[in-house]
């Protein structure tokens, strides 16, 4: 049985709300303090980086998550 769900800690985030007319895309940026526990549907994640997770959000939008962990770790989780 695989995996739906992952436990990762997430903080501040930018959503990504679309493009403009230049095509250049509209972020929101969520400043916050800490990291918060979450529970991540896999199939969500676009791609990780060393310092964000993009997943996708309601309405076509998408999200960059700052996460608390390293890489290795995040990657292992997931695969």
């Amino acid at each position: 049985m695989s995996k739906k769900f992952i436990e990762l800690k997430l903080g501040s985030h930018q959503i990504v709300h679309g493009f403009d007319e230049q095509h250049k895309e509209i972020i929101e940026e969520i400043k916050v303090e800490g990291y918060n526990k979450k529970l991540v549907n896999i199939e969500r994640i676009k791609s990780i980086s060393e310092k964000f997770i993009l997943t996708d959000y309601a309405h076509g939008r998408w999200i960059y998550w700052e996460y608390e962990g390293d890489f290795e770790t995040i990657k292992n989780k997931v695969l």
